[in-house]
């Protein structure tokens, strides 16, 4: 699922003190961009509350997420990426990251956007989008509401506003619809998700099928992707690294932006 769009590439620094929700929306708003994506790396939570995937009781879902938990103190984010768009009329995001909580604790999963505050200045490398936003929508197929790129998009345009559905590898997808549209190669913006556990490239599997993940750095060049992940499974195990092509199916969705750029330029 797709919508050609104009965009911006910014930095920006989120304050402390904010709801997370908050001080995203703000960011974007300050670009003229009511939707997009970012990644973040160092930074500080507080409160701050997320649910982890998990085994689904019922036969509704594939796989499904924990409680809520809300760990004491603040917790120390290490990386993350986040898709902004908006919930039933009001702004909300998806977000994955990876974080060390006070007793040490080194855990990952979905943040969330209600209940989670801003404890230290937060540094971000965003991509804003003029003519799509991402819409949260019913999604027959895995019975969630999901985030859908939505508008009208334009003709020619640089950035590609993306939703991959499931059972379908990440990298041969991402190639796929570069060829389509005639792209030499791609930056990869963003990058919020789940994979049917993951093979990396030197040879390690993580083998717990329902996972969260968000993309560290991507991109694409001819027939060759270099996506490097960071992801925790259901059993709370924590992996990263570069994926092996060809073997990463998505398990619920993966959201991201590319950015179409010359074979040359890609970096």
């Amino acid at each position: 699922m797709a919508v050609v769009t104009r965009g911006v590439n910014f930095d920006a620094v989120l304050p402390q003190g904010l709801r997370l929700l908050d001080a995203v929306a703000a960011a974007f708003a300050a670009e003229g961009c009511q939707s997009g994506v970012l990644r973040f790396g160092a930074g500080m939570l507080g409160p701050m509350a997320y649910v982890m995937p998990a085994l689904s009781a019922t036969p509704d879902h594939a796989a499904f997420y924990s409680a809520p938990s809300r760990p004491a103190g603040l917790t120390t984010l290490q990386s993350g990426a986040l898709t902004f768009g908006w919930r039933h009329g009001q702004p909300f995001f998806h977000c994955h990251a990876f974080w060390q909580e006070a007793d040490g604790r080194c855990n990952g999963g979905h943040i969330l956007p209600e209940e989670t505050r801003l404890a230290a200045p937060l540094a971000v490398t965003a991509t804003g989008l003029f003519d799509a936003a991402f819409e949260a929508v019913a999604d027959e197929e895995t019975g969630f509401i999901l985030f859908e790129p939505r508008g009208k998009g334009v003709a020619s345009a640089p950035f590609h506003a993306l939703r991959l559905r499931p059972n379908q590898d990440l990298a041969g997808a991402l190639l796929d619809y570069c060829r389509q549209h005639g792209m030499a190669g791609a930056r990869l913006h963003g990058g919020v998700g789940s994979l049917i556990g993951a093979h990396y490239a030197d040879g390690r599997i993580s083998w717990p099928f329902a996972t969260e993940m968000a993309i560290r750095a991507g991109r694409l060049s001819g027939e060759a992707a270099h996506i490097d992940i960071e992801l925790v499974d259901f059993e709370g195990n924590l992996s990263s690294g570069v994926l092996q092509g060809g073997d990463n199916p998505v398990l619920m969705t993966m959201e991201l932006v590319l950015e179409a750029v010359s074979q040359g330029n890609v970096t």
